[in-house]
C-alpha cells in the first residue's frame, strides 16, 4: 500500500511542517533529482552532485550551474 500519495517525496516529514510547505518542498526536490541530458554527450545521464554542480554519469564531465536545474533563468535583466 502506497502511504505517500500527496506528498510524494516528501513524506519522510510525516505530519510536520503542513502541506502547503511541503507542495513546495515537492517541486523543489523533482526538479533537483531529475535526470538532465548532458550538453557534452547528449544522454540524459546528467544529475546533481553538490549544490551547484552538474555531473554527467556516463561521460563523468562536470561544470557548474543552478541549485535546483543545470541551467538559470534571467529574471528582470534587460
Amino acid at each position: 500500500m502506497k502511504r505517500t500519495k500527496k506528498v510524494g517525496i516528501t513524506g519522510r516529514y510525516g505530519p510536520r511542517y503542513g502541506v502547503g510547505n511541503k507542495t513546495e518542498l515537492k517541486k523543489i526536490e523533482l526538479k533537483q533529482k531529475a535526470m538532465y541530458v548532458c550538453p557534452s554527450c547528449k544522454r540524459k545521464t546528467l544529475g546533481r552532485g553538490p549544490v551547484g554542480i552538474w555531473v554527467c554519469k556516463k561521460c563523468k564531465s562536470k561544470f557548474a550551474g543552478g541549485a535546483y536545474s543545470p541551467t538559470t533563468e534571467t529574471i528582470g535583466v534587460e
